[in-house]
């Protein structure tokens, strides 16, 4: 499909017949499958696949992530079909990239929802396919790091959050946003020798041993001065990448669950992220989108250039 067939073709993620390429369309119009990528449960032509997790049952205040994923695809669609900029490469022309669309779940029992996430995760993994996956609160990242810990080991966090989420919690059974990075340290998911948190402004004192580099520093030494950090810590690990839009200034994503002002700029999270290539990233997400609290779109907008600088970063060691 190319640009002048967008007069006549429609709906690519549907109709595309390649995994691969760019999906020439309106961007007012078609269906909005994440970067107009194919929907499909066939992964077996996959490289890697965009899954959504709408579930928010764990937030400090305003609820509404669960109406993330689908925010985030329809920014996607506004996007340039063109190569991601400042990358030097089309991640969506080398790789086969698809929509796997979002994981089922029983509303009603909500205290089910890690177990099947962690399956939901696994199930794609188990199949040589990556994935990226749109939020949903930030309990989710547990069970998905359960999910690639079983796959490569244990692994280097790099989270980017006005939040540490290192809460104490010693109860298994709780689902909570702000206790995951905790009991991923307790279960010894994440090698806090090797992980770093970004953008953090609210006050713990217990780090458990992970480098943080808060929102006050970033804003003091620059992003190619954190870029040399994240990339002196986390070295030749194979790292997870967990983006929840609140490590964003309320000014650049204002539809989140938790505000916290003081936070980074679209500009400073784009060029750090941008400026990890080489990492090893083997998979990531972005969460806490909340659509309700922002009729601009502008935080959907922000959480879909994420997730598509995580399938850059992605790439990038894998070309």
């Amino acid at each position: 499909m190319a640009l002048e067939d967008a007069k006549n073709e429609i709906d690519a993620a549907f109709t595309k017949e390649s995994l691969k390429g760019p999906g020439f369309e309106n961007t007012f119009s078609g269906a909005t499958s994440f970067l107009r990528r194919r929907y499909t449960k066939d992964l077996s032509a996959a490289d890697i696949a965009i899954t959504g997790i709408p579930f928010d049952q764990a937030v400090t205040n305003r609820p509404g992530t669960r109406l993330g994923p689908r925010a985030i695809r329809e920014a996607s669609a506004l996007q340039s079909p063109d190569a991601p900029y400042g990358w030097g490469f089309d991640v969506m022309s080398e790789f086969a990239i698809v929509d796997h669309g979002d994981m089922p779940f029983d509303y009603a029992k909500p205290a089910d929802v890690p177990a099947q996430i962690e399956r939901h995760i696994s199930k794609i993994l188990l199949q040589d396919c990556a994935v990226v996956t749109l939020g949903g609160d930030h309990s989710i990242t547990l069970p998905i790091l359960r999910a690639h810990v079983a796959k490569h080991g244990r692994l280097a966090l790099i989270q980017f959050d006005a939040h540490t989420d290192s809460w104490a919690d010693d109860d298994p059974s709780r689902v909570d946003h702000g206790t995951f990075v905790y009991k991923a340290v307790k279960e010894d998911l994440i090698d806090v020798k090797r992980s770093v948190q970004i953008g953090i402004r609210t006050t713990n004192d217990d780090t458990l041993g992970i480098t943080v580099i808060d929102a006050a520093e970033v804003h003091r030494i620059g992003s190619e001065a954190v870029v040399e950090i994240v990339k002196q810590v986390v070295g030749d690990a194979q790292a997870y990448l967990t983006f929840d839009i609140d490590a964003l200034d309320p000014a650049f994503a204002p539809g989140t669950g938790t505000p916290v002002w003081g936070g980074l700029t679209s500009a400073q999270a784009a060029a750090i992220l941008r400026g990890m290539a080489g990492i090893d990233v083997i998979g990531g997400d972005v969460v806490e989108v909340s659509p309700p609290f922002d009729t601009t779109g502008a935080t959907a907008v922000a959480a879909a250039h994420v997730a598509t600088e995580i399938l850059c970063l992605w790439g990038w060691t894998r070309r």
